[in-house]
C-alpha cells in the first residue's frame, strides 16, 4: 500500500519504505530509520529539522 502524508511521526511508525519528495522528484528513500536518523539529502535535512 502507498501512502501519502505530511505526519512525520505516522510515517516513521508504520513504514516499511519511506520516499521523501521535493518538486515531483525523488530526494531521498530508504527505510524509515535510515531517512529519520541520518538523513543524505540536504532537501530531507532541511525539511526534517523544521517538522520534527
Amino acid at each position: 500500500m502507498i501512502c501519502v502524508t505530511h505526519e512525520m511521526g505516522f510515517a516513521r511508525e508504520v513504514g516499511t519504505h519511506l520516499v521523501f519528495m521535493d518538486g515531483g522528484v525523488i530526494v531521498e528513500e530508504g527505510v524509515p530509520r535510515a531517512i529519520f536518523e541520518n538523513p543524505q539529502a540536504d532537501r530531507t535535512k532541511a525539511f526534517l529539522s523544521k517538522v520534527l
